[in-house]
């Protein structure tokens, strides 16, 4: 058995609201217009017949109460809030029935979007990776157990931006319910501990520009709080002519 050429980090951790074990994070599925008003402000329609997703390397998770630089190779970074899902139990072709068995519990997230690499790829009918999947794109708050939360019912969502809200909806108005989603994602991959899903976001999704403070609320979470600080300088930015 060879020896490893280096060592990787380890996975990163959400922070539990009141406990001091964290939760380990092996991948980000992120389900796509789940919400009827956001794909209609997308120009889009939401497809009935089954979800569909996108994923985000977990080196892409960005804990709340960051500062982080606008991202790079983006001049149109957009905010999603969304209800994040983390599971605790494996999951592999799992009815619906029983899909709600495998949740850990929940968090409110933000999906950072570079819209218009994410447009460019639309436009080429190329993956969304490079709009979707880059570092501090998955924002999230600290997860709260799911006997804590409760029921997945109307819990209102929003996301204020300096103070002002900018997204707002509820729970009862995602397209895929938690339990459809799990159950069809079971379907192609063998789910377990450590996944986390992001179920879509509501309409008002907008640009961030540097100084923005964020503000993600679902009631019964944790909040969740970034700011948008400058851009990274440019190599060589920094150097005499």
């Amino acid at each position: 058995m060879p020896r490893p050429l280096f060592d990787l980090p380890a996975p990163p951790l959400v922070p539990v609201t009141g406990a001091e074990a964290g939760y380990p994070v092996r991948r980000i599925f992120c389900v796509g217009r789940n919400y009827a008003a956001h794909a209609a402000e997308m120009g889009n329609e939401v497809d009935r017949e089954a979800p569909f997703y996108f994923t985000k390397s977990a080196h892409a998770l960005c804990l709340s109460g960051t500062t982080i630089p606008y991202p790079p190779g983006t001049r149109d970074c957009h905010h999603e809030v969304e209800f994040v899902v983390a599971l605790g139990a494996p999951a592999f072709r799992v009815p619906q029935a029983e899909a709600m068995a495998v949740v850990w519990g929940y968090g409110c997230g933000i999906d950072l979007t570079r819209r218009d690499l994410q447009a460019q790829a639309k436009d080429a009918r190329r993956p969304w990776d490079l709009g979707k999947d880059f570092e501090n794109a998955a924002v999230i708050g600290a997860l709260t157990p799911g006997a804590a939360f409760g029921a997945i019912a109307d819990q209102a969502i929003r996301l204020t931006v300096d103070g002002r809200v900018v997204q707002e909806a509820r729970l009862s108005e995602m397209v895929w319910s938690v339990p459809e989603i799990i159950a069809h994602l079971s379907q192609f991959y063998h789910l377990g501990p450590g996944d986390l899903i992001y179920t879509g976001t509501p309409a008002g999704v907008g640009p961030v520009v540097a100084g923005n403070v964020l503000r993600g609320e679902i009631a019964g979470l944790a909040p969740l709080h970034l700011t948008i600080g400058a851009p990274e300088p440019e190599q060589g930015a920094n150097h005499a002519a």
